[in-house]
């Protein structure tokens, strides 16, 4: 069972390739969403160094940073292994 952890928003770096699927209105919506019922899926990261680098759940960091938060719960993922 995986367990969930708090990571800041400001550390979690996003790739380029995850960047270019941001939609405004899904973020709009999921930040409304967010507000009423919280969240209810944490996003993924996984380590890397000193920062945290997102693995799932683009939309919902982006909806916690449109809200003003500076920590977003997050499920801590092992990078694959080639």
């Amino acid at each position: 069972m995986q367990r969930t952890i708090r990571v800041p928003i400001a550390d979690v770096y996003v790739p380029a390739k995850r960047r270019k699927t941001l939609d405004d209105a899904r973020i709009e919506a999921l930040a409304e969403e967010i507000l009423q019922d919280g969240m209810k899926t944490p996003i993924m990261v996984r380590a890397d160094k000193a920062r945290w680098v997102l693995v799932e759940g683009l939309h919902r960091l982006e909806a916690q940073r449109a809200l003003g938060e500076s920590e977003i719960e997050a499920f801590h993922v092992q990078p694959r292994q080639h």
